[in-house]
């Protein structure tokens, strides 16, 4: 997937942080179940995969996904850290905000273009 067209690499940035945070969720969800592994997608590592020539998105993530290593381990086996899980979440709800906005932009620039405004 090259970043070509109207909106680059942004349409593909948009549905990676929202695998992103699909991930975190479901951590933060999981905070309680014992020997549950907290999972993180590296968004950088996954967006080049995605971009890379032939690269799927689906891919990438999968490539990009890694389990979390806890600061301090936990009895039952779980590694969920729930302040890390929470800051990471509000981290890539910005950066989706972020994208989502430039997106919504550049969709009303092309639709002024295309009215002749």
């Amino acid at each position: 997937m090259a970043n070509e067209g109207p909106f680059g690499v942004h349409g593909t940035a948009l549905q990676l942080r929202s695998l992103r945070m699909g991930t975190l969720a479901s951590n933060i969800a999981n905070a309680s179940t014992p020997g549950y592994h907290a999972k993180d997608i590296d968004f950088q590592a996954a967006l080049r995969g995605a971009e890379a020539p032939g690269g799927r998105v689906d891919m990438a993530v999968t490539a990009a996904t890694k389990y979390r290593v806890p600061l301090q381990a936990s009895i039952d086996g779980n590694t969920v850290e729930l302040s890390t899980e929470q800051t990471a979440f509000a981290e890539n709800a910005v950066a989706y905000q972020t994208t989502l906005a430039f997106l919504n932009g550049r969709i009303n620039t092309i639709t002024r273009a295309l009215k002749g405004e």
